[in-house]
């Protein structure tokens, strides 16, 4: 399957002092792009959260290869990499064009209101399978 996509405009308030994306203001861009990825499968994470089934970030990994700048727009493309009974790991690049900004490797543990880890549900699992 072809990796979902998002497009981000990058904004004055996402650089720092030398005119580039801070690097920590990309954990928010990658974390916006997995969570429109869901709901293109139709997985409302909010819904769920409400259901006590919740998704915290337990690992990630940053390789920056090149700038974003004020006014540049950017390609966020998200994908599964892999999916376990509790966890699913995702493979995400930014590009500006045809340059990589990074690439990141994420991954989710499925909780509870306990922050407990649980079992992904099976329906929501079955939507994330049939999406690697």
């Amino acid at each position: 399957m072809s990796s979902f996509f998002i497009e981000k405009k990058i904004y004055y308030h996402d650089t720092d002092c030398g005119g580039v994306v801070y690097y920590a203001n990309y954990l928010k861009h990658l974390e916006e792009a997995r969570t429109e990825f869901c709901y293109s499968l139709g997985i409302d994470l909010k819904k769920l959260s409400e259901k006590g089934i919740l998704f915290a970030v337990v690992h990630l990994e940053i390789n920056y290869k090149a700038p974003a700048r004020y006014q540049d727009t950017v390609s966020i493309f998200t994908n599964i990499e892999k999916i376990k009974r509790v966890s699913l790991q995702f493979f995400q690049e930014i590009k500006k064009e045809n340059i990589t900004i990074l690439i990141a490797n994420t991954t989710w543990v499925c909780i509870n209101n306990n922050f407990k880890s649980r079992s992904i549900p099976h329906k929501i699992r079955q939507l994330f399978v049939a999406n690697i």
